[in-house]
């Protein structure tokens, strides 16, 4: 199997289905966290299409200081950021948010995610990230730091702070 960082190499040299193997690695991931960050579906597709579009511009850049993976979270969260500024700007008026809940759910456990998404939509957009990275990708400490350009530090006291929230919301 060829690593992240071959497919990687070979996008930087314009092959398309190497582009095409990385999406079909990270589309998924990068689109839950687009999500995440924006709340809405619509919003997080043009995130994960502006990913990839910077990721094939940009593959040349990667300095290899971290994961692949991290790499492309990092620039989701750059992408995700814009389009939020920019919708703040009513460049795209007229959205409707859509998270809806998936019906193939159990009532039960669906009752409960949905207890879970709007505790964390309560939480600030910092801790929100935080807190996807550990808990829906599994992330280290260490690569979210990465991931969001911030000391490991923060990262903990995100955490920290996002789990007291979590716990009172949910209590």
């Amino acid at each position: 199997m060829t690593s992240d960082r071959e497919l990687l190499d070979h996008v930087a040299r314009g092959e398309e289905d190497a582009l095409h193997e990385l999406f079909r690695r990270y589309g998924g991931r990068v689109g839950r966290f687009a999500r995440t960050l924006t709340g809405r579906e619509d919003l997080a597709d043009d995130v994960v299409q502006e990913t990839f579009l910077a990721l094939w511009n940009g593959a040349g850049s990667f300095a290899g200081r971290a994961q692949v993976s991290t790499w492309l979270l990092g620039i989701a969260r750059n992408q995700a950021h814009a389009a939020l500024r920019k919708e703040a700007k009513g460049a795209r008026l007229g959205s409707v948010p859509s998270d809806l809940p998936d019906p193939r759910e159990e009532v039960e456990h669906e009752a409960r995610a949905a207890r879970v998404r709007a505790a964390l939509e309560r939480l600030p957009a910092e801790q929100r990230e935080v807190v996807f990275l550990a808990f829906y990708e599994g992330l280290p400490y260490r690569d979210i730091a990465e991931t969001l350009g911030v000391p490991e530090g923060t990262v903990k006291s995100r955490m920290h702070h996002a789990k007291r929230k979590l716990m009172e919301v949910l209590s």
